[in-house]
């Protein structure tokens, strides 16, 4: 197999943790890197990230222009810098050079050039503020790649969590809880959990409403929407169970009775494997770490991502933890690898 492709990894904003868990995770994962085994491609903000390198006595990382060879680890200024950037300030310039650090590593993705995205928190008032009206990474990804029907998934460990609705109010999921969008999630869902190295996938399907509706007492539609279409997954050859009702089905996930599991909104979805992946200091009750990937699915590149926000409160301070951006290289890592995998293998 020939070596693999660089990963594509974005600050996010640079105002944020973006830049220092960066630096921590190319540390980290020198010896992977140096043995060959794995190659980063940084984007963002060069003074960001040398200012976190120096903050945390890091190696440099060597800047390179977009048509050169680059070594294993490298580094592209996404974008001119503009007004000094400083750590934990909001601004539109942070918003400015997180977008196109995105809009490059999807254009350097497309041809082919990285084998999949990384990306570490942007803020998404200073998107809006730089004139780039998104909700998020997810939403700008889709505008990039002209992509409709993108889906999340979560994953900590063996909790693995997609989505059928995210960022909406809650009495709007009812009526976006269709056949077609269930059935996309779940065959998104199902092709990565392949691409994760799981031969027979076994997914479970969370119920809507309490105790899936209690025969109908408490709402029909996991009766006449959701279970009609999980039936159909079914005949058609996927191991696919539900609706289960949603207080039960993540203890089962977690007892590895299942693979993934379908939420069908954003709250059912991320408060158990955010509760999982935040650990908490008893001594202080503060969190000091968290792991978890966000993967977006439906896309034609492949993209990962930390599970948290750009933190601006302990911005620049160097405590952030690089976990979560450590388990997203490795989960972009798995999935570019099966799939470079399967088009030698069909080439």
């Amino acid at each position: 197999m020939s070596a693999p492709r660089h990963l594509a990894v974005t600050m996010g904003d640079p105002a944020g943790i973006g830049p220092e868990i960066i630096v921590k995770a190319c540390t980290a994962l020198a010896p992977r890197i140096a043995a060959g085994e794995l190659r980063l491609l940084v984007l963002g903000s060069g003074p960001a990230l040398e200012s976190a390198r120096a903050m945390l006595g890091a190696a440099p990382i060597p800047q390179v222009e977009e048509d050169a060879e680059w070594p294993a680890l490298a580094f592209l200024q996404a974008a001119p810098e503009g007004a000094p950037i400083m750590p934990g300030v909001l601004g539109p310039d942070g918003g400015r050079l997180a977008y196109h650090a995105i809009e490059r590593a999807v254009r350097l993705a497309q041809a082919g050039r990285v084998g999949a995205l990384v990306t570490a928190p942007l803020n998404k008032e200073a998107l809006n503020a730089a004139g780039f009206h998104h909700a998020g990474h997810t939403e700008m990804l889709a505008a990039l790649t002209g992509v409709t029907g993108s889906v999340m998934l979560l994953a900590h460990g063996n909790m693995r969590v997609s989505h059928v609705t995210t960022h909406v109010a809650l009495e709007d999921v009812p009526k976006r809880v269709t056949p077609q969008r269930i059935r996309l999630v779940l065959d998104l869902t199902h092709q990565a959990l392949r691409d994760l190295g799981i031969a027979r996938p076994r997914i479970a399907v969370a119920a809507l409403n309490p105790h899936a509706g209690e025969g109908g007492l408490f709402g029909r539609q996991d009766i006449e929407v959701t279970a009609p279409t999980i039936a159909q997954a079914v005949a058609d050859g996927m191991d696919v169970a539900g609706p289960v009702p949603g207080d039960t089905v993540f203890v089962k996930l977690r007892a590895g009775q299942y693979d993934a599991v379908v939420a069908m909104y954003h709250d059912q979805g991320h408060i158990p494997v955010k509760l999982l992946g935040f650990h908490v200091d008893p001594a202080t009750g503060r969190w000091d770490a968290l792991s978890g990937v966000n993967i977006t699915l439906g896309l034609p590149i492949i993209r990962t991502s930390v599970d948290h926000g750009t933190a601006f409160d302990i911005a620049g301070r160097g405590i952030a933890s690089e976990r979560s951006l450590i388990e997203a290289i490795d989960y972009a890592e798995r999935l570019a690898a099966n799939r470079a995998a399967r088009q030698e293998k069909a080439a």
